[in-house]
């Protein structure tokens, strides 16, 4: 019985640490660098400086811990919406290459870890 107890307590801790592991420890950073230079991502962003577009901290700051936050980072992404950019004008922002879901997601994570 008291075997049974302590195995249990083992689980039981092993999980709870489990989930305070940070949500970005699972991101694969060098794929996500990879498509963002495949798709000339670094032309307007860079991660915490101002180009043309907004910077990838500023991207976090706006999204990160909401409910929809990557879901909103892969649809600015994908979907070529109109944005307006630092000097105020607008332009369709460029498509990503590419329709794999768990690149997108980890793209938007990665974005979302800076």
């Amino acid at each position: 019985m008291m075997k049974s107890s302590l195995s249990l307590l083992g689980a039981s801790m092993v999980l709870a640490l489990a989930s305070f592991s940070p949500a970005h420890a699972s991101v694969d950073a060098d794929a996500a660098q990879t498509l963002l230079k495949k798709n000339d991502c670094t032309k307007c962003h860079t991660i915490d400086k101002t180009k043309k577009g907004p910077s990838w901290k500023k991207v976090s700051a706006k999204y990160k811990g909401k409910a929809d936050g990557q879901e909103k980072v892969i649809k600015n992404m994908t979907s070529g919406l109109k944005v307006k950019l630092e000097d105020g004008t607008e332009e369709e922002h460029k498509v990503i290459d590419t329709k794999d879901q768990a690149a997108l997601k980890n793209l938007a994570d990665w974005i979302l870890a800076q």
